[in-house]
């Protein structure tokens, strides 16, 4: 009974909340609505005389009168607002829920015409079951985190509309307050979900023996096939940058702290004018972070270590020089403003670099060196010199990756490249516009091919680890819906689930 309470009060809150805005639109509304055509006199008054419970019949209903006159009322059928598709826990699933994710997938251009409904149902359910799950067990979600996120997305979305306004006029919403409240209510939820599936599967394993049985029990005519796979190594060189370029932009943003500090100029605008981070600039070089996105050390360091108001000094990073305003701190979460300048480098020493790629390029073709010797010796990429130059598969983390799904500006650059061959000396410019130089060879092919045991050991013992995962999840799964409170509404009640949700 006290869950039923609840969702009746949340149906009564919701509808209250939302009548009003249902009949406004019920001309846009089509096979949701169903209202009489006739003239209808200004409301004076409407009353609520029949509403249904969720745990009972899955649909909030509204059947009232609006009153022209104390000598005549006229009648509104009876018509639904939303159905209940289903209850998990103490989580309502609404019949809106599932269309609005039809139309998340198809924004995203996944084709759902093969998608049942009762497919996105069972989605939606083992999201909930998850996040509900995850309350029980005391899994908390700091506020600061939550707040981060929604902070997070809403800048990239402003940023890649242009404003507040056109976001909440592209989705639909009337104010900030309210895009906030239901992004935190997404991002909370997916957040539970994903700390419950990570609590299921953390302690999961798979051994050799494990993952020798897996691949002994697919048929031969069942054996998955790779597709082409390669190994690729790079050697990257980068113009010197004069110290006079550098010394030029340390006094220009020593020049813009002083005119801010002397209140001569906003942070933002300077940031809007002058900035050279295409990311944040647009937004007048804000960003909202925590301690655990991944920004660089240096500045991380510099925004926890200032006080609201407070603007660095000149610093650098790897992508340039930086001063940085700490403009809110909220908890673990601080909300800062920078400006980035990039040191020019000169025509000279771009010929300069591009002169050492070439050399670099010709002993390693004369034989003199061989390229992983050539990278650790002579590459400017801190991240591959030390490893001989090898890119890593950044899902795997192994060297091999497969052909179809490297970046597409290597893949334009190693397609045609046989075993062992070295492309030209390449010029290339980072997101914030400094060139160097690259060149990049295919070190090993793996042509595709059925699965081989010994040859892609790796790859195998991933599927088979992955296999054990889904096991464990389902096992779980199963273990959790027979002490959750579940009910299933309408339709839904027909679908073929694979989860017992029906508890049969």
């Amino acid at each position: 009974m006290p869950l039923k309470t609840m969702n009746l009060k949340y149906i009564i809150k919701l509808l209250l909340l939302c009548s009003f805005a249902f009949v406004c639109r019920q001309a846009k509304a089509q096979d949701s609505l169903a209202v009489a055509t006739d003239s209808i006199p200004e409301p004076v008054a409407f009353s609520i005389d029949s509403l249904k419970s969720p745990a009972h019949s899955g649909d909030l209903t509204y059947s009232g009168s609006l009153e022209a006159s104390t000598d005549s009322i006229v009648p509104f059928e009876r018509f639904k607002i939303d159905g209940v598709a289903a209850v998990v826990g103490e989580r309502v699933i609404l019949e809106s829920d599932i269309q609005q994710m039809y139309l998340q997938l198809q924004s995203q251009g996944i084709p759902t015409d093969s998608i049942t409904d009762c497919q996105l149902a069972e989605r939606i359910m083992k999201n909930k079951l998850y996040a509900h799950q995850a309350i029980q067990d005391s899994i908390i979600i700091e506020e600061a985190q939550i707040n981060g996120q929604v902070q997070q997305r809403i800048d990239y979305l402003t940023s890649e509309l242009g404003s507040m306004d056109k976001l909440l006029e592209y989705y639909r919403i009337d104010t900030e307050t309210e895009l906030r409240t239901q992004l935190y209510d997404i991002v909370k939820e997916q957040e539970l979900t994903q700390r419950m599936q990570s609590k299921v599967i953390e302690e999961i394993e798979i051994t050799p023996e494990e993952t020798r049985d897996f691949f002994d029990s697919i048929p031969d005519d069942k054996l998955p096939e790779f597709g082409d796979e390669l190994e690729i190594a790079q050697i990257i060189i980068e113009p010197e940058i004069p110290e006079e370029e550098v010394q030029k932009v340390i006094d220009q943003l020593n020049e813009f702290r002083e005119e801010i500090l002397a209140g001569k100029s906003s942070f933002a605008t300077k940031a809007v004018l002058y900035s050279d981070d295409p990311g944040s600039s647009v937004q007048g070089g804000k960003i909202t972070m925590t301690r655990d996105d991944p920004f660089v050390r240096e500045f991380k360091q510099a925004a926890f270590s200032l006080q609201e108001g407070q603007i660095s000094k000149p610093f650098k990073t790897e992508f340039g020089y930086h001063i940085l305003m700490v403009e809110e701190i909220l908890g673990q979460k601080v909300v800062v403003r920078h400006i980035l300048l990039v040191p020019d480098r000169t025509p000279e020493t771009i010929a300069a670099a591009k002169a050492k790629a070439d050399s670099i390029r010709q002993i390693i073709a004369e034989g003199k060196m061989d390229f992983a010797e050539a990278a650790r010796k002579f590459s400017d990429q801190k991240e591959t010199r030390e490893d001989g130059g090898r890119l890593r598969n950044p899902l795997s983390g192994g060297t091999r990756q497969e052909l179809a799904k490297v970046d597409p500006n290597i893949y334009n650059q190693v397609v045609d490249l046989k075993e062992g061959e070295m492309s030209p000396v390449l010029r290339e410019s980072d997101r914030t516009g400094n060139i160097f130089f690259k060149i990049i060879t295919v070190t090993k092919r793996y042509p595709a091919h059925i699965a081989n045991y010994a040859q892609d050991f790796e790859k195998i013992k991933e599927l088979a680890l992955k296999e054990k995962k889904l096991e464990a999840i389902a096992k779980w799964q199963n273990e959790v819906i027979e002490d959750t409170y579940i009910k299933i509404n309408g339709k839904y009640r027909e679908c073929d689930f694979q989860a017992n949700w029906r508890k049969e």
